[in-house]
């Protein structure tokens, strides 16, 4: 049995925009799909992924201030802080029909 899983559209252009843009880039869509089932620190993510650990960063910074990325943080036994990255986002589906973009997004509940 297939099941049909309902995504939100999004309706502001500025918005389908920056996700098509976000999209395009490699190293943002492999930082997303590598956090879809667990979440992942930028190291783990950098090394994973093959992304140099400076663009891992700033990948991880863009995609959470976009709100594509969730955090988690703790502090481990030496007393450093250790954050983990989780995707909030399953899939984004996009048309472009007659001239109209459609972009759908799909949330991450796993």
């Amino acid at each position: 049995m297939q099941v049909l899983i309902q995504g939100k559209p999004v309706q502001e252009q500025t918005t389908k925009d920056i996700l098509l843009e976000v999209m395009a880039d490699k190293y943002s869509r492999l930082i997303l799909e590598s956090t879809i089932e667990m979440p992942k620190s930028v190291i783990d993510l950098s090394k994973e992924c093959g992304v140099p650990i400076s663009t891992a960063y700033r990948r991880v910074q863009r995609l959470h201030g976009l709100k594509l990325l969730g955090i988690s943080g703790s502090i481990n036994e030496d007393g450093k802080k250790y954050f983990l990255y989780k995707s909030k986002i399953k899939s984004i589906m996009t048309c472009f029909n007659n001239g109209m973009l459609d972009v759908e997004i799909i949330p991450n509940f796993a």
